[in-house]
């Protein structure tokens, strides 16, 4: 029941008439109350829901790598030294990606003069660029051989990259549809500890302590340019933990065969302390005669398990642990360097970083870099872009001739010009530099920037939960959208060489099959020859 009344006595003689609720229950069930009261639960719901730290709204999403990650325009300051670690190292579980839904492929029974059959994967918007039409041809023949379950056919990846990288986000994704297709051969390689507040992995579990110092490659920079695999060096005196064990949850990464680590051989090199499953199980002593890369495997039972280095002094050098296991599948090394330009590769001893390369042998090697060559702009000249890029493609390819090569072209940017939000040109000019580069070496190349929309896309990534608002980076969502995206268009490729190579196989032509040595056969033949001489 509502009355109108007339007030007189307001300033000014305004006179202000509306109706006087005598139910004031009703205004509860007005549209503008219902409408917050939605907004409210769904952001509770959000703030519960695991996998949905993309969309709070009342707490802080720990999935945006803008929250950690400085501006892409921030050029490193390339010095010599060493940077001090002072925070523990954690897992962060609401960094982690979604879960993957669908079931999981049955293994294959081996049988080599069967045809495999095509792989079901989401269609990408656009398919691979490869002029040549096999520059994957060797990666996929390792695919072949895994999804045959022939022993021992493990089938290598190194993802290279920037940011993205750094916090898993789309080498997470890519890992887990290759390894729930072809199986889980091991998480594979992780630094040990966190270089930057942003590394994280899916799918394992890490712990270390304060206290390790850290030289990268992009800066403070090691004098002697050892940094290992992952391009960062550690270092520390006695004391100092670190740990790395399969995942405690979920379904990846639960079991390994081995631990190997990776560690510098120095004169005067500190030792060790090998704990496995919270039992001492050997120390490894790092005093050698000569600066040389070295590794240490500790071999376990296939399963669950925890493995603790604690250094022993005066000073330990190491750079990161591989878990891998004695089963066909796929291997995954996610080697993010925030901050970092495809050029800063370069920065590593060349004798060094082949040898680390040789030492994990991976069939396919993946360059996922742009975002911060963009930050550059035009003060770092295009066709030096292009030149320095192929070097460290080539690099690549001198140390393993029989890998394959991926280039995952840089995404849309966008930044406010003149009170407009449009996209950066020199993404473009970016993006052209990258194919050419791939074309002229022989290296595949998927353009995200493509797939994303083009011109435009990342503004309408942010608006649609896709992109953060850094407009840079993508949300875990969208991270995933592009993995996806990748691991459609690698499959489009592998079903094509497989057709190619049936129909190579019943025509008797060369394509029935490539000739990709197995892994340890190079080791086998170099033995046989000197066995000759």
């Amino acid at each position: 029941m509502t009355t109108t009344s007339e007030r007189t006595d307001t300033p000014d003689h305004a006179h202000v008439r509306g109706e006087i609720v005598h139910r004031p229950w009703r205004a509860l069930a007005s549209k503008p109350v219902v409408s917050v009261a939605v907004l409210l639960a769904l952001g509770a719901l959000a703030e519960l829901a695991p996998g949905t730290g993309w969309a709070r709204i009342f707490s802080t999403p720990t999935r945006l790598l803008a929250d950690f990650d400085p501006p892409p325009d921030a050029q490193p300051r390339l010095e010599v030294g060493e940077a001090e670690i002072t925070m523990d190292t954690r897992d962060v579980p609401g960094m982690a990606a979604p879960t993957l839904s669908g079931a999981r492929p049955e293994p294959r029974p081996v049988d080599p003069a069967a045809t495999l059959p095509a792989i079901e994967a989401e269609p990408p918007p656009v398919p691979l660029i490869d002029p040549s039409g096999r520059a994957l041809d060797h990666f996929y023949a390792a695919l072949a051989r895994t999804q045959q379950r022939e022993p021992g056919a493990i089938t290598r990846v190194a993802h290279f990259g920037d940011s993205i990288v750094v916090s898993d986000f789309v080498s997470g994704t890519l890992r887990r549809k290759l390894q729930r297709t072809f199986g889980d051969a091991g998480h594979g390689y992780v630094l040990l500890a966190n270089a930057w507040p942003a590394y994280f992995h899916n799918d394992v579990f890490r712990f270390a302590t304060k206290g390790w110092k850290v030289s990268r490659i992009v800066g403070p920079l090691a004098s002697d340019g050892f940094y290992g695999l992952g391009g960062v060096s550690f270092q520390a005196p006695a004391g100092v933990r670190a740990r790395v064990g399969t995942a405690q949850e979920g379904e990846f990464g639960r079991r390994v065969s081995r631990f190997i680590v990776s560690y510098l051989e120095q004169p005067g090199g500190g030792r060790l302390q090998v704990n496995v499953d919270g039992e001492p199980h050997s120390v490894i002593d790092t005093n050698g005669p000569t600066k040389v890369g070295a590794h240490y495997e500790v071999k376990v039972p296939d399963g669950e398990h925890l493995l603790e280095l604690v250094t022993q002094g005066p000073m330990t050098r190491a750079f990161g642990v591989v878990l891998e296991r004695d089963e066909p599948g796929v291997v995954l090394d996610a080697l993010g360097v925030q901050g970092a330009r495809i050029r800063f590769l370069d920065k590593q001893d060349d004798e060094h970083w082949a040898a680390e390369l040789q030492w994990r042998k991976p069939n396919l090697l993946v360059y996922q870099f742009g975002a911060n060559e963009s930050g550059d702009g035009y003060a770092y000249p295009m066709d030096e872009y292009l030149h320095t890029m192929k070097l460290v493609l080539e690099q690549g390819q001198r140390a393993l001739p029989e890998a394959s090569c991926l280039i995952i072209g840089a995404m849309d940017r966008a930044r406010v010009e003149n009170g407009a939000v449009t996209s950066m040109r020199i993404i473009q000019l970016i993006i052209q530099e990258q194919r050419r580069a791939a074309e002229q070496v022989g290296c595949a190349y998927f353009d995200t920037y493509e797939s994303m929309g083009g011109w435009g896309s990342m503004p309408s990534w942010v608006r649609r939960g896709l992109g953060q608002a850094d407009m840079t980076h993508p949300t875990g969502v969208g991270a995933d959208r592009i993995a996806t995206w990748i691991y459609g268009a690698l499959m489009q490729g592998y079903d094509q060489y497989l057709a190619r190579r049936a129909a190579g196989g019943a025509a008797g032509g060369k394509d029935a099959a490539i000739d990709t040595p197995t892994p340890g056969a190079a080791e086998s033949e170099a033995a046989e020859s000197e066995a000759a001489e």
